[in-house]
């Protein structure tokens, strides 16, 4: 079907394409087709090292080398852009992005529109007027829990070039966070598998100025914007700030706004409403 659209799905920090795979199938069932894109150290190119394993070495785990070491945002782009490519080859493409892959998705907007039918950010960064950082000083992020991942922060960011995070930890106070933070409303049972799909290591770049939506560009695709909330990680104030700015930059291109109930993880451990939604942007 040439004008059947494909769903290109980019994953959040920490994680890839596997945490996907439930609503791929739920998509799937609807008739639709996706693809998952592993952005560049991510998935089978992650580094998962020995001392990350049963026991842990913490010691070890705190100095060993990732291969997500010197991967930017402009890795990330071009990697989505070959996606793309490909996808269009079929039809239209609808980008979805959810928690931090809004700034690649964001990024790849600007730099090739002419890839993108409809870009959907679910809860995800859509930096428009600050930069992602600077957000987290503003009051919208005032109740995050920046601590969280610090909990289980293993090594030196700078030394290392990288984010490392043991989500293996045995800390209840650290397993607690991750749960508040991310997936409250799931069963233990539920967030512990997720957590398991997580990798340790994170790269540091989250872009510039220079990659925040632009007007000329990702300015001219259609756009939805699904809420999420009881997001508690990305509050719902912060995604409605972004949502705001956006339609102030571009008026006469407003996010198509929907809500979906639940956390930051929960649409994708049930992801039936979610498929859903997104299958009823392709009538729209």
């Amino acid at each position: 079907m040439p004008n059947q659209p494909t769903f290109v799905l980019v994953h959040g920090a920490f994680a890839n394409s596997f945490s996907f795979a439930p609503l791929q199938a739920e998509l799937g069932l609807l008739g639709h087709r996706s693809a998952a894109v592993d952005l560049p150290g991510h998935g089978f190119e992650a580094t998962f090292p020995a001392a990350y394993q049963a026991p842990q070495d913490l010691e070890g785990l705190a100095a060993e080398p990732g291969s997500i070491k010197g991967v930017t945002l402009a890795d990330n782009v071009a990697r989505v852009i070959e996606v793309l490519e490909r996808a269009k080859r079929n039809g239209p493409t609808i980008l979805v992005s959810h928690s931090r892959g809004g700034v690649t998705a964001t990024a790849v907007a600007n730099a090739r529109p002419d890839l993108i039918d409809r870009i959907v950010y679910v809860s995800s960064w859509c930096p428009v007027d600050l930069d992602v950082n600077d957000y987290y000083t503003q009051p919208e992020m005032a109740d995050v829990d920046a601590g969280a991942l610090a909990l289980a922060l293993v090594g030196n960011p700078a030394e290392l070039g990288l984010l490392r995070v043991n989500f293996r930890t045995a800390d209840p106070a650290a397993i607690d966070a991750f749960k508040q933070a991310f997936a409250a409303d799931l069963t233990d049972d539920e967030f512990r598998t997720f957590l398991n799909t997580f990798q340790p290591d994170e790269n540091l770049d989250v872009g510039t100025s220079a990659d925040r939506a632009q007007v000329a560009t990702w300015g001219r695709i259609p756009r939805t914007y699904v809420r999420l909330a009881a997001d508690t990680s990305l509050p719902p104030a912060l995604q409605d700030r972004m949502i705001r700015e956006a339609d102030a930059l571009t008026p006469d291109n407003p996010f198509d706004v929907r809500t979906l109930e639940g956390s930051h993880l929960r649409w994708l451990v049930r992801p039936k409403p979610a498929a859903e939604l997104l299958a009823g942007l392709t009538m729209s």
